[in-house]
């Protein structure tokens, strides 16, 4: 609720959308394990750690607040880096 300002009625009415939220954070977390440690592609990793990063922007967009671009865009973006710089 911190994290989004909530109050206990709003994190109720929403918490299915979290839930949704949720799933959608693991299956991006299993396509970055799967491009990177599974599948050794870093164009498959690529394009998880971009997904990624444009949910970070339109999380920002839609929250109105930079606070996501930090916490979820920024690694990625960082780790996206990296991995340019390494191939």
């Amino acid at each position: 609720m911190r994290a989004f300002h909530n109050t206990p009625a709003q994190a109720a009415a929403t918490k299915i959308l979290a839930a949704n939220q949720g799933l959608y954070n693991g299956f991006l977390a299993a396509g970055l394990v799967w491009g990177r440690f599974i599948m050794h592609d870093t164009a498959i990793t690529m394009f998880f750690l971009i997904c990624v990063i444009v949910a970070a922007i339109y999380g920002s967009a839609s929250l109105k607040t930079t606070r996501i671009l930090f916490v979820q865009g920024l690694p990625a973006a960082l780790a996206a880096g990296a991995l340019l710089l390494a191939h």
